[in-house]
Parts: C-alpha cells; structure tokens; sequence
C-alpha cells in the first residue's frame, strides 16, 4: 500500500466518522455516563479526529490529550450542568465510548 492509499483511507475513515456525528441532548446520553462511558472532549480538540485516534487505538497521543485534560470521563459536575442547562452536545460512538462535546465551548472558542 502507497502513502496515497493509507491517506485515502484515512480520508475516508475521517469521512465516515464525521458522518455519524450527532447533534443531541445530553439528556439522551445519560445511560452512557451513568455506565461510565460519556469521553468528554475539550473543544480545543476536533471531535472527528479525535474519534479516528480513539478507534485507531493511537494509545500514546489519547494519553497525551488524558494528560492534558482534554480528553476524560465526563465528571459528575459537568454531567449536572449539561442536565440543568438542557444541554445539546456534539457527539459520536466510538464503541463502547461515546465521545461528547460542549457545543457552547466549542462556539466560544471560534
């Protein structure tokens, strides 16, 4: 396989993942935080790259983003928040995670 092809499908898998993003309220995720698989991602961070990093299993960079804190568990306060706002966040599974962003950040942010 060339450099071309693996960008290809790289490309494609980038594409895929950006195809099963969703919009949702985070109130529908809350049987995926209460089994403690809701990732939180900083919205310094693409969501689909980040998701095509997760299902690559690209160990060393996630620990990177963990240890920074852009990458975690969604915390109880936050979980409390989102619910008392009513809050919609950007998501998408990654099996058996579901990755969740905070879509106001994401818009303070740009």
């Amino acid at each position: 396989m060339t450099d071309t092809d693996a960008d290809k499908l790289q490309a494609l898998s980038r594409d895929e993942i950006h195809s099963e993003t969703s919009n949702i309220a985070w109130s529908e995720l809350q049987r995926f935080f209460a089994a403690g698989r809701a990732i939180y991602v900083s919205a310094d961070l693409d969501l689909v790259e980040v998701a095509l990093q997760v299902s690559n299993d690209n160990s060393d960079l996630v620990r990177q983003w963990m240890d920074k804190d852009k990458l975690a568990p969604v915390s109880d306060d936050q979980a409390r928040y989102w619910i008392g706002t009513d809050a919609t966040v950007w998501a998408v599974v990654v099996k058996p995670w579901v990755l969740v962003q905070d879509m106001k950040e994401n818009q303070n942010e740009h």
